[in-house]
């Protein structure tokens, strides 16, 4: 079935915005655009006085090359929040209709689906468990009326990995709602993308970043990949020109043969310094708990988590308190940082308790 059947009619049937850029022309004089003649004379780098294309060509074919799909597979935004909020205006009516998704996970789903005026179903799952998927029990909360299924894998702030669910899930949704598997933190994990597996699932979709391994949570670069039809359908939605020149340009110099080896190593090593972390963090006092991760981050729970929380602060460090979240209480997540930042939390936490 095509997805497209599942959307906003309304939407399919929109003709999108002709912004200057998607004209198609292009001459050495350009005034087609109201923009100015010249330069901002302080800008060091690219000028700034044009519009950047709605979807950079060499941006995009660089980001195909990179998640192994076609370039028409994929669209790229203001980070993976961008594409999930065009998601559920893509799809959703307020007042009508509902997206599922996990609760503890990353919270613009449920915030993206209120501001839309949609029901958010959370699955909840339990810490005794390690926080593992029931994926049968997921689908529960699926009827008529859902058109979304968020699955953030590895998922945040949990860490853990819910990929072995997808085709599960993706083939007792199909026809009815679609599947988007949140990939943020993949490139810490020891398995391949879902975006493989759009070829078999046409409800599938996968969201992917630079801001995580590669460095760019400042450039703000987050891309959806799906079949042609419902990248199609984002694009129309979207703003026309969603990507700063600047940031297109720190895309395409971290996604540079050396840049990317780069990457790659400091991936893996953050990998190691993270299960290096974990052990050690499972011997402070005043740590009741450190669960496995798949991503850049551990989840903690501690004995009084106010208090290891003043306790890091105070010496300097800032970490993610969780601790008032249904299912995560007493819980922090600290982020992998350079060897002497995690250094310097093992330190802190040595006095704990004393």
């Amino acid at each position: 079935m095509n997805m497209l059947a599942r959307a906003r009619p309304e939407l399919v049937a929109l003709k999108p915005y002709a912004s200057a850029r998607r004209s198609g022309f292009t001459a050495p004089i350009r005034l087609d655009a109201n923009e100015s003649p010249w330069p901002d004379a302080g800008t060091a780098e690219a000028a700034l006085n044009r519009y950047p294309e709605p979807q950079p060509e060499r941006l995009r074919e660089r980001l195909a090359e990179l998640y192994a799909v076609a370039p028409t597979q994929l669209w790229s935004g203001r980070g993976s929040d961008e594409a999930i909020d065009l998601l559920l205006r893509a799809f959703c009516r307020a007042g009508h209709d509902n997206v599922v998704g996990l609760a503890p996970s990353f919270g613009m789903y449920r915030i993206g689906a209120t501001v839309q005026g949609v029901e958010f179903r959370a699955h909840a799952l339990d810490a005794r468990a390690g926080f593992a998927l029931d994926a049968k029990a997921l689908l529960a909360h699926v009827d008529a009326a859902t058109k979304l299924v968020f699955l953030c894998s590895p998922n945040n702030p949990t860490g853990a990995l819910h990929h072995a669910a997808i085709d599960t899930l993706a083939t007792a949704l199909a026809g009815r709602a679609l599947l988007v598997v949140d990939e943020a933190y993949i490139e810490f994990a020891a398995v391949p993308s879902a975006a493989a597996r759009i070829a078999e699932h046409a409800n599938l979709a996968v969201l992917r970043t630079l801001s995580k391994a590669h460095g760019l949570a400042g450039a703000r670069i987050g891309t959806l990949i799906a079949r042609a039809d419902i990248v199609d359908l984002v694009a129309r939605i979207a703003p026309p020109y969603p990507l700063p020149t600047p940031s297109v340009a720190a895309a395409l110099a971290a996604l540079a043969a050396p840049a990317l080896a780069r990457t790659r190593q400091r991936s893996s090593w953050l990998v190691r310094e993270r299960e290096r972390l974990r052990d050690a963090l499972g011997a402070c006092a005043g740590i009741v708990q450190v669960w496995p991760s798949a991503g850049n981050f551990l989840l903690l729970r501690c004995v009084d988590a106010a208090a290891t929380f003043a306790r890091l602060l105070a010496a300097g460090i800032l970490v993610r308190d969780f601790s008032s979240q249904p299912g995560l209480e007493g819980c922090l997540r600290v982020s992998i940082g350079a060897r002497e930042h995690n250094d310097a939390v093992l330190a802190a936490l040595a006095t704990e308790g004393r």
